[in-house]
C-alpha cells in the first residue's frame, strides 16, 4: 500500500511537473496558452482585391473545423483576421495591432505583395513569423536576410518563366502584349517573362501596359495593347482587372492566344463574371485541383472539400479556386503546428515550417508536394499547364519544376 501511495504521489508530481513545464513554455511563447494558439492575419475583405477575401473566410472555417475535432495537441486555433483593403498603410496598422495589442503568436497567409512588403521588416525586426504569405513574389524566399518570412505560392518569376518557355516552344514568332499591375506583383511576372524568353527573344514583347489598382477599369489599356498588332496577350492582373481584361479582349474580337496568371483563375469569381464563353482557350499554370472537373470527383481531397463546404461554407464557395487554395494552405499550417508538438516558441514554429518534406496538402494537383528547408523558403515549386475548355481547367503536358 505504501508503495502504491508513493507511486501515485510520484505520478502526480510528474504530471504537475509536466503541466508546469507546459505552462512555462506557453508563457514564453506569445499568443500561446495551455488551451489556445492565437494567429494573426490581414485580408482584403474590401477594396480592389476583395475577391480574395474568401481565402480568409475559408481559413477561419477550416480552423473552426480543426477546433471541433479537438484542436492541435489539445490547443484550439484562434485566428484573428482583419481587413486591410489591399492597402499597405492599412496592413501596417492592422499588423501592429495584431502583434502589439492582440499578442498573436505569428502571422499567417497575409495576402498581397505590396501588403506583405510593407510589414516584412517590422515582423523580422520583432522576430514574429510571417508564414506562408499569400503571394508568389520571389522576395519571400530569402531566409538569409529575412529569416522570419516564408512564402507559399509558387514564385511569380518562376511561373512566368514556365509560360515563356511554352511560348517559345509553341509560338516562337509570337508578338506579345503584356498587361500588368504596376507594383511588385506585376513587375515580378514581367521580370520572369523576359528572363524566360531570353535575350535573343526579348523583341517578342511588342507592347506593355500597366494599371493602378485605384483605376476603375483596364479597358483602355486592353484597347491599346490590341492596337499593337500582338497575337499573344499575357494578362498579369488581380481578379477584378483580370475579368475585365478577359471580357474586353474578347469583345474587341482580338483573336490572340491568352495567358493568365495563376492568381486569377477562379471560375466562380473571375471567369464567370468575365463570361465562360469569353474565357475559353485561356492558358495558365496551376497547382490546385479544379474541383469542378469530373475527373477528380473520387479524389480524397475533393471529397473532404465537399464535406467541408457543405458543413461550414456554401455551394458557391465549393466552386471557388481561391477557397480551395485556402483549404490547402490551412492544412499546411496545421501540419507545421503538429510538428511543433508542445514547443510553440516562435523559433520552433519557424524551424518546423522550414522542415516540411513532400507534404501533400489537400487539393494540390497529384504530383505537386510542399517542401521547405532552412535554405529554401519556397514551399511550392511545381506547376501543371492548364487550358480552360469553357467548363473547367484541363491539364496538358507534364508537371513542370521551377
Amino acid at each position: 500500500m505504501l508503495t502504491r501511495r508513493s507511486f501515485l504521489q510520484s505520478g502526480a508530481a510528474t504530471a504537475a511537473l509536466a503541466a508546469s513545464a507546459r505552462s512555462t513554455r506557453a508563457a514564453n511563447a506569445p499568443g500561446v496558452t495551455d488551451t489556445e494558439i492565437k494567429i494573426g492575419q490581414t485580408m482584403p475583405y474590401s477594396g480592389p482585391a476583395s475577391a480574395y477575401g474568401v481565402i480568409g473566410r475559408t481559413e477561419a472555417a477550416y480552423f473552426k473545423m480543426i477546433n471541433e475535432q479537438g484542436g492541435v495537441n489539445g490547443r484550439k486555433i484562434n485566428l484573428i483576421s482583419l481587413d486591410d483593403a489591399y492597402s499597405p498603410p492599412k496592413t501596417v496598422e492592422q499588423v501592429r495591432r495584431l502583434v502589439e495589442e492582440e499578442k498573436v503568436a505569428f502571422c499567417f497567409q497575409t495576402l498581397g505583395t505590396p501588403s506583405n512588403t510593407a510589414i516584412r521588416q517590422y515582423l523580422n525586426d520583432n522576430k514574429v513569423p510571417q508564414l506562408f504569405v499569400a503571394t508568389g513574389a520571389a522576395k519571400w524566399n530569402d531566409p538569409k536576410h529575412f529569416p522570419w518570412t516564408m512564402g507559399y505560392n509558387p514564385s511569380y518569376q518562376t511561373e512566368a518563366r514556365i509560360y515563356a518557355r511554352h511560348i517559345v516552344a509553341t509560338k516562337p514568332n509570337a508578338k506579345i502584349a503584356v498587361l500588368y499591375q504596376n507594383d511588385d506583383f506585376g513587375k515580378d511576372y514581367l521580370i520572369g517573362l523576359k528572363e524566360g524568353l531570353g535575350p535573343d527573344k526579348g523583341d517578342m514583347i511588342v507592347k506593355e501596359a500597366s494599371y493602378e489598382t485605384s483605376e476603375p477599369t483596364v479597358d483602355s489599356q486592353v484597347v491599346t495593347l490590341q492596337g499593337s498588332g500582338a497575337d499573344l496577350f499575357f494578362i498579369v492582373a488581380t481578379p477584378k482587372f483580370a475579368a475585365q481584361a478577359i471580357r474586353k479582349s474578347y469583345d474587341l474580337g482580338w483573336n490572340a492566344t491568352r495567358y493568365i496568371t495563376n492568381v486569377s483563375v477562379s471560375i466562380a469569381t473571375i471567369l464567370k463574371p468575365a463570361g465562360l464563353d469569353k474565357s475559353k482557350g485561356l492558358i495558365t499554370g496551376g497547382y490546385v485541383l479544379d474541383v469542378t472537373d469530373p475527373r477528380y470527383k473520387d479524389d480524397s481531397g475533393v471529397k473532404a472539400w465537399k464535406e467541408f463546404t457543405d458543413k461550414y461554407m456554401s455551394a458557391t464557395v465549393y466552386n471557388d479556386a481561391n477557397a480551395a487554395y485556402a483549404f490547402g494552405a490551412g492544412a499546411t499550417m496545421i501540419q507545421v503546428l503538429k510538428q511543433c508538438g508542445n514547443d510553440l516558441s516562435r523559433d520552433n514554429v519557424m524551424k518546423e515550417a522550414a522542415s516540411l518534406k513532400s507534404f501533400a496538402a489537400p487539393l494540390l494537383i497529384p504530383g505537386v508536394t510542399i517542401n521547405t528547408s532552412p535554405d529554401d523558403f519556397s514551399p511550392i515549386r511545381q506547376l501543371q499547364l492548364l487550358t480552360f475548355n469553357g467548363t473547367s481547367w484541363e491539364p496538358f503536358g507534364e508537371i513542370l519544376q521551377g
